[in-house]
């Protein structure tokens, strides 16, 4: 049994988790954090993490920016390993999670489904053979209107594993609205949508001469997120310090 604190538990993320966490003999949620204290649920909900004081073996992140600094206080004092699910960090937290993971163990992913990370996957093997063949690359993202940061972190993600394994780096272009000139040769583009009830699109295109090759991902619930949240937890469980992924699950 892993006993878990999700930050961020009345959020729409919250939520399922809560939900799928209710139907797993596996998991158990003790303790809740967030700005809306009202609590349907079994454990009780803080309405600022420092302020939980019940035992857990790991913590679920799905809260806002905004709540990262005191998840980061709150880590480092406890030594509970945690898995941060929230994107559009700041270099200066970025920075942080890697030096608490050398004292505390630290599983951070801008997402956290399984085909996602197994995409990042081949894109890392097969963007310098048709990088090398003149393909452009482009990324597509779309999401729900009330997402606040663009590009998302799953396009940036997406961005590095086209990246990482080639001989030189790719820089990354987000607007060419200022730009009056032919597409630089060493970038990838990134566009973002916002609109409606999306879950998340993410298309990776290779365009070449007289071909295009497009991999594709589509969300279509928000579980699959919290199902990969779980499972991390789950994996966190009793490992006391250092820095993972996803791909360490898969």
């Amino acid at each position: 049994m892993t006993k878990i604190i999700l930050n961020g538990a009345n959020g729409a993320m919250g939520k399922v988790v809560s939900e799928l966490a209710a139907a797993d003999s596996d998991i158990e949620i003790v303790a809740g954090v967030d700005l809306n204290t009202e609590s349907k649920y079994d454990f009780p909900v803080f309405d600022n993490i420092k302020k939980v004081d019940i035992a857990a073996d790991a913590i679920i992140d799905f809260a806002s920016v905004k709540a990262v600094d005191n998840l980061l206080d709150f880590i480092e004092e406890k030594k509970i390993p945690a898995v941060i699910c929230t994107t559009g960090l700041s270099e200066a937290q970025t920075d942080r999670i890697n030096k608490i993971s050398k004292s505390c163990a630290i599983l951070r992913s801008a997402n956290m489904s399984l085909g996602i990370n197994i995409l990042s996957k081949v894109l890392s093997d097969v963007a310098p053979a048709l990088r090398a063949a003149g393909f452009d690359i482009e990324i597509v993202e779309a999401h729900h209107r009330r997402k606040l940061d663009a590009p998302s972190g799953t396009a940036i993600l997406l961005a590095d594993a086209v990246n990482e394994n080639m001989g030189e780096k790719l820089s990354y272009t987000y607007d060419r609205s200022e730009r009056h000139e032919p597409r630089r040769a060493d970038e990838i583009g990134l566009c973002a949508i916002r609109g409606g009830t999306i879950v998340g699109d993410h298309d990776v295109i290779f365009a070449g001469e007289d071909e295009v090759i497009t991999f594709s991902h589509r969300a279509y619930s928000r579980k699959i997120f919290a199902k990969g949240a779980i499972s991390a937890a789950k994996f966190l469980n009793g490992k006391s310090k250092g820095l993972y992924d996803m791909s360490d699950i898969i």
